[in-house]
Formats: C-alpha cells, structure tokens, sequence
C-alpha cells in the first residue's frame, strides 16, 4: 500500500518554540514534552487540544492453535472475557472509566482460525474480510468523533501467532520471541515454542509479506488489528499502542503502509519478548513499565490519563 502521511511537523515544532519560552529549564518537563509534541503534530495544532473522547476497540476471536495447550486458560475462556467486557466487569471497563473513554467490541473471524502449525490460519477471503473489519471499526470511531484511539485484543492463545509473526517478519528464531503469554508452566511453554517453531517454518514460503504472513500465521483478531492502525493513520488519528498483539499488529501495518509509525505511541511494555522485539524495530519507546500481561488494552488506557496531562501542561491549563 501506498506510505502514510506524516503528521504536521511545523505544529511540533511551534509546541517546541512555546515550550522553550515558558519559565522553566530546557525539556524540564521531559517525556510529558514529547507526548504534548506528538499529540500537536497530530492534530496539527498548537498547543494540542487534550483528548476529549478516548475510545477503545477491541477485536475479538479464537485462535485454534489455543486447543494445543499453550495457554494457561482453554478457548471457552475468550467467550468468558467477551462477556465480562460487555457486562462492564472486566478490567477494561474500569480503566476506561478512569480514562474517560468508552468500549466497543468487535467480534471477527467465522470460528476459530486454523491450528498455525499445521494449517493457514484465514482463508485468502478470510483475510480480507477481517482487515475490512478493522478498517470499518476505525472509521466508525473518527466518524463518531473519536480524537484518540485504544486498540486491543480479546483471545485465548493470541500471543503464539503474535511470537510467530514477529520472528517471521524480523527474522528471528522461536526462542527469542517465546514469552510465559498467560502464565504457563515450563510444559506448556515448550508446547508453544514446539507450536512457533513448526508455524515459522510454515512462513517460510511467504517470506516477510506482511498479508500472506497473517493469513498463514496470524489470526482474525490480528489481521483486523492491521487493518484498523492502518486506517486510523490514514485518518490521521493518533493511537496509543497496548501490548504484545497490537504491537506486533503494528509491525505488520507499517510495513504494509510505510510511515503509519508516526501516528503511534507505545503506552506500556509487557513481559513478551516479541512486544520488546516490535517496539525496537518500530523505534518507539513505552511511556510507562508496568509488566501487564492482561491484554485488552489494559496498558494502553493506563497511559490515557498521562497524555492529558501532557496536552493541558503544554497548554498551561
């Protein structure tokens, strides 16, 4: 696909020269700066308006490499997180509120996706309709007046294809992306780099094709995830990035879109090893360490409060 547009530089930098004048040491305020800066760049406004209306969406599907026992949870248990979300009792849910910001959920995928280390994940037309989805969600959201967006995922056994995808695209061998996902025991965790391992291989006829490696070794849930950060850069709309899955989903969109990155900001670092493999390539630096493991934007709606203060410092209000 063709690059991304970059956010507007010269509002940036006017943030820049307003931040310099204020009665205060050069970058005192350090990080909350470039926060305030990014976020300026892209509203193309300066100082940057704080977010008004935060909203997260999170994608949901099964992932049949689950039935392999690389989980510390069965597949029954996304349904379960689905309903907690939608009844308003999952951790979410609590963020979100702190944040100000409101939930939507899209399921994606016609039933689990393939067993990746032995079969296609998505169907050719499989693919398509769940980067469709993500594409349809993001636009909804910036149609109803969303100004910062909170991706996540909702899924049992997702950070299997997530360690596939990132060694497949960044070339490198299971054992440096296999991470304890959900808490598994020593058994299981050899199970999943067994189930990596054999799914790499799988990849190895699409080479670094970022469509072709989500049809074979993704999922619904992730292919939509690409879809939905690709078109939100297109709709020139900033995006605070999660953990491992959306990450890595975020790999895959930029290199399918060159330049998407630049509407991005990493919120937190988890514990996989392939999230810390993503945020190296994409050069982005989380803003807060606090070794979640919870997925469903947890760690992104944990940085939500942050960027307000940010914009409302930088604004001296």
């Amino acid at each position: 696909m063709p690059p991304v547009a970059p956010p507007d530089e010269a509002a940036r930098a006017d943030l820049r020269r307003h931040l310099d004048r204020l009665p205060l040491p050069t970058h005192a305020l350090g990080r909350l700066e470039d926060v305030a800066g990014w976020l300026a760049a892209c509203q193309a406004r300066s100082p940057a308006r704080p977010p008004a209306a935060p909203r997260v969406v999170l994608f949901a599907a099964e992932h049949g490499i689950a039935a392999a026992g690389v989980s510390a949870f069965d597949a029954g248990e996304t349904g379960k997180r689905l309903a907690a979300v939608r009844n308003g009792t999952a951790p979410t849910n609590s963020l979100a509120t702190v944040a100000g910001a409101d939930v939507r959920v899209v399921e994606v995928g016609d039933g689990p996706s393939g067993r990746i280390d032995r079969e296609d994940a998505l169907s050719a037309d499989g693919l398509q309709d769940a980067l469709a989805a993500g594409v349809q969600a993001a636009d909804e959201a910036v149609d109803e007046g969303a100004d910062l967006l909170v991706p996540g995922e909702l899924a049992v056994g997702v950070s299997t294809p997530v360690a596939v995808l990132a060694a497949a695209l960044c070339a490198r061998e299971p054992v440096a992306v296999v991470g304890r996902g959900s808490g598994i025991d020593d058994l299981a965790w050899m199970r999943k780099a067994a189930a990596v391992r054999d799914a790499l291989r799988r990849t190895k006829t699409v080479g670094r094709d970022p469509e072709a490696l989500l049809r074979v070794a993704g999922g619904a849930d992730l292919a939509a995830l690409v879809g939905f950060l690709t078109q939100a850069a297109r709709r020139r709309t900033p995006v605070l990035l999660d953990g491992a899955a959306v990450c890595v989903a975020a790999l895959l969109a930029d290199a399918r879109s060159p330049g998407a990155r630049s509407w991005w900001l990493a919120a937190t670092r988890d514990t996989e090893p392939a999230q810390a493999l993503a945020l190296e390539v994409l050069g982005l630096d989380p803003l807060l360490l606090l070794d979640l493991r919870a997925g469903a934007a947890t760690g992104a709606l944990a940085a939500v409060p942050l960027v307000t203060m940010a914009a409302r410092v930088a604004a001296g209000s």
